[in-house]
């Protein structure tokens, strides 16, 4: 198998007679049993036959929990005819002491497999912690990693980078007075629990000047954070322009599978959603077949209008399901046909590796059965209220997992 071209070079490719943008998918590692890796396998090749995507990303776990596993999917990707996109972050990995010459045995077993594409990223922070630190002599940012990555490698790598057309998690900050806020501010703001946040216009230059210096090192393409609101997407992709940033910028679309993960992603990352959608999610909570349904209609407006705007590619956050994706694309006419080969039988595997992306509020499932996350101590370890068993008085008994012994459910 020979390697993979670079992202940038296959866009810039774009013949003049296809009208409408390129597809691209993307994956995060299962639980690592034979039965998940399999069934991800599986239903990577059936996308890659029904969407044909431009490129296929794979998750990096945070804390580099999953760096293996991603690289064996990244590498089956790219053997099996995807173009690989292999996220990687600026954490150490198990077992090595140097976090510097961890990325680089990973970027060099990438290179000889075949991959040629990278998104590098700072990362989440690993399990048990609240806030990202760096390893003592690794990285502190995702420009570290990009330079490292030229330093070491030249120009073989195709390099992508993060973009957050609201602000990054960490610069959003609670606003005590709404009426305060800029028009720019407000279009951006977001809403929970009956408290307003915003990126507020200071920090939001700081992070334009913070993205303008990934570029200007190397990044070539920009992947954006997930988004409900298109003005919010098409505004930060002409600040990118006025800011001097002229790659393509990739909207990131995450597909509404159901109600729970749809309110946990976006108070989790402070997603602006607006109202009309909130209202709606809130009716139709108690239906997983209408969340579906709708998502699909959601969805299909919203790429509609990026179709309209003129993106180059759409980017799909999969979950690693189908059903969502090829209702979208079948209700546009961009892949006819596809919502017949939708197969989800499996999606009871479909879960994320462990506790390194568990979070405080998230739902996962152990032996015990399923339950909330109601503390993630320093070790790993979860503390868990059981939802499937009850006590007298209608009490939930709480359980203690180690870490690797529950999975979050999406």
């Amino acid at each position: 198998m020979s390697a993979d071209e670079k992202i940038i070079d296959l866009i810039n490719k774009k013949p003049e007679s296809q009208t409408t943008p390129f597809l691209s998918l993307e994956y995060f590692p299962p639980e690592r049993s034979e039965e998940g890796v399999k069934n991800l396998y599986a239903r990577m090749e059936r996308m890659k036959d029904t969407v044909k995507p431009l490129f296929t990303d794979v998750t990096w776990g945070a804390g580099g929990s999953t760096a293996e596993l991603s690289l064996d999917i990244a590498l089956q990707a790219h053997n099996t005819g995807h173009t690989a996109n292999l996220h990687m972050t600026c954490t150490n990995m198990a077992g090595v002491a140097d976090p510097k010459d961890a990325i680089k045995e990973a970027l060099q077993k990438a290179f000889d497999g075949g991959i040629r594409n990278i998104v590098a990223l700072r990362g989440d922070p690993p399990a048990g912690q609240e806030e990202w630190k760096a390893a003592e002599g690794g990285f502190t940012c995702a420009l570290d990693l990009v330079k490292f990555i030229k330093e070491q490698f030249g120009d073989s790598f195709g390099i992508s980078v993060a973009g957050y057309p609201e602000g990054h998690p960490n610069a959003i900050s609670e606003i005590q007075d709404p009426s305060t806020l800029s028009p720019s501010e407000a279009a951006r703001s977001s809403v929970f629990d009956g408290k307003t946040y915003a990126c507020k216009d200071e920090d939001y230059k700081k992070e334009m000047d913070y993205l303008k210096s990934k570029v200007d090192a190397g990044a070539e393409l920009i992947i954006t954070q997930m988004f409900f609101d298109v003005a919010v997407f098409t505004k930060f992709v002409e600040d990118c322009r006025e800011w001097g940033i002229k790659v393509p910028v990739v909207p990131g679309l995450m597909c509404i599978n159901n109600y729970g993960g749809f309110k946990k992603m976006t108070k989790f990352c402070k997603t602006r959603v607006p109202p009309a959608l909130g209202a709606k999610m809130e009716e139709i909570k108690d239906d997983p077949n209408a969340i579906k349904e709708f998502g699909v209609e959601f969805g299909s407006e919203t790429v509609k209008a990026l179709m309209e705007f003129g993106v180059e590619v759409l980017h799909f956050y999969t979950l690693n399901l189908e059903k969502v994706v090829y209702g979208i694309l079948d209700r546009l006419g961009l892949r006819e046909g596809a919502t017949a080969q939708t197969n989800e039988r499996d999606a009871s595997s479909m879960v994320a590796v462990g506790s390194a992306w568990a979070r405080v509020g998230d739902t996962v499932k152990s032996i015990y059965g399923t339950g909330t996350v109601t503390e993630i101590r320093p070790t790993g370890a979860a503390v868990v209220r059981l939802e499937s068993w009850l006590l007298a008085e209608g009490q939930n008994p709480t359980a203690y997992l180690e870490k690797g012994a529950y999975t979050k459910v999406f």
